[in-house]
């Protein structure tokens, strides 16, 4: 089926089927716009490069200047928090030798996961694609914009 890929992987128990998708949120320090239209390609690479390297399928990348979004499938053999760690400290190392010593670059701390049925996954991918529309026309989910409990309304 299109779109709904599994990992399938042996074990010591037989055959493994994992079918987890995820929408992953998280921000520039302070939402800065630090995600500059010169950097965004590149950090958008480093990203999926690093989840493919895991073992994980990137559906869909895209964000604004101060947050990024990713639909995936999590991989068999990765914890959330190892795909965090890998996607920002790789992407974030990546922009700030390509901005240079005399620019600012770094994520904020925290980071937003959601897990997608596969009846929402659709929805999700198209979101992501459209970010930049969704923000211009103010059609932004708020639970999809917040990506720690600083971000929540006061």
């Amino acid at each position: 089926m299109k779109g709904n890929r599994q990992v399938v992987r042996r074990s010591r128990w037989g055959r493994n089927r994992v079918s987890v998708g995820l929408h992953v949120i998280w921000t520039t320090v302070q939402r800065r716009p630090l995600v500059t239209s010169e950097l965004e390609r590149a950090i958008y690479r480093s990203i999926s490069g690093e989840a493919e390297k895991l073992g994980c399928h990137v559906l869909a990348i895209n964000g604004m200047p101060d947050h990024v979004h990713v639909v995936l499938y999590l991989s068999v053999t990765t914890s959330i928090s190892n795909l965090m760690k890998q996607m920002k400290g790789a992407s974030s190392s990546l922009a700030r030798s390509l901005a240079g010593p005399d620019q600012f670059f770094q994520w904020a701390d925290g980071y937003a996961v959601f897990s997608l049925s596969r009846a929402h996954r659709h929805n999700a991918i198209q979101y992501v694609e459209r970010q930049k529309e969704h923000h211009m026309e103010r059609t932004t989910r708020a639970a999809w914009e917040q990506s720690t409990e600083d971000d929540l309304p006061t």
